[in-house]
């Protein structure tokens, strides 16, 4: 039984294929833009085509994200949190808190023994803990975003970046490479000062086994950096940046069984 997940998150538009036998079996990312329902079903035909799939093969849909209710061709919706939780337990099964950092908002996911959510915290009302920041960083330092982790591997002294609102933090990194610092190291601040922002979120909630998971756990040295703060060790999903749309496709096998 095949059944599809998309996940309209807001910076990119992924897109997931699963069938109850063989596990994921497709998937595609597209960049977030306006017409988010066309770009929505254009990847899911592309990513039909590249599994081998026909539509009417795919039993149900079930989209998530801040555009899921945008998503014509879903069959219903279904929330990021309980979505990003069932596709980590999908890839490892004995994960008890879940860290995920996307382009807008960052969750923290506390998953029980049996699997479901039990509680949650999140922040979407500032840009300073999630990867709009590490893209204002990027731009500022003339680099590309998928050069910031070797940078930070190559940091001396990590750069204190004090403030908690990404438009005073950018304001304190001018100030910082006018004064001579780094890049390497401001860019090694950066992720410290995301992690200490997680780690608020956190609190003494930690429960073992960690796991980060979003498109910023694609960017090396951030596990490292959040494994620091929170004292113990951070597992990356596989595929981080496709957890949501693959934990959407696995409920939705759910509900086709039903």
């Amino acid at each position: 039984m095949i059944s599809a997940g998309i996940d309209a998150g807001s910076r990119a538009i992924k897109v997931a294929l699963y069938d109850s036998e063989r596990g994921m079996i497709a998937s595609g990312v597209h960049d977030q833009g306006v017409e988010q329902a066309t770009l929505a079903l254009r990847l899911f035909e592309r990513t039909l085509v590249e599994g081998g799939v026909r539509r009417d093969d795919v039993r149900q849909v079930v989209a998530t994200g801040y555009g899921r209710s945008l998503i014509s061709i879903a069959d219903t919706t279904v929330t990021e949190i309980t979505c990003h939780a069932a596709g980590v337990r999908h890839g490892v099964p004995d994960a008890a808190t879940v860290i995920d950092i996307g382009g807008q908002d960052s969750k923290v996911v506390w998953i029980g023994s049996n699997g479901k959510v039990r509680d949650f915290e999140m922040n979407d009302r500032c840009a300073a803990g999630t990867g709009r920041f590490l893209e204002m960083v990027a731009s500022r330092l003339g680099v590309r975003l998928e050069d910031l982790g070797e940078m930070a591997g190559r940091s001396l002294q990590a750069a204190v970046i004090s403030s908690m609102c990404a438009v005073f933090a950018e304001t304190e990194i001018v100030g910082l490479l006018a004064s001579g610092v780094r890049p390497e190291d401001i860019v090694a601040g950066v992720q410290a000062s995301i992690a200490r922002r997680i780690g608020g979120m956190v609190g003494r909630g930690v429960a073992a086994p960690v796991v980060f998971t979003g498109g910023v756990a694609m960017v090396p040295g951030m596990e490292a950096a959040l494994a620091e703060v929170l004292g113990c060790e951070v597992r990356i999903a596989p595929q981080p940046q496709m957890t949501g749309a693959l934990g959407a496709a696995i409920l939705a096998a759910g509900r086709a069984s039903e």
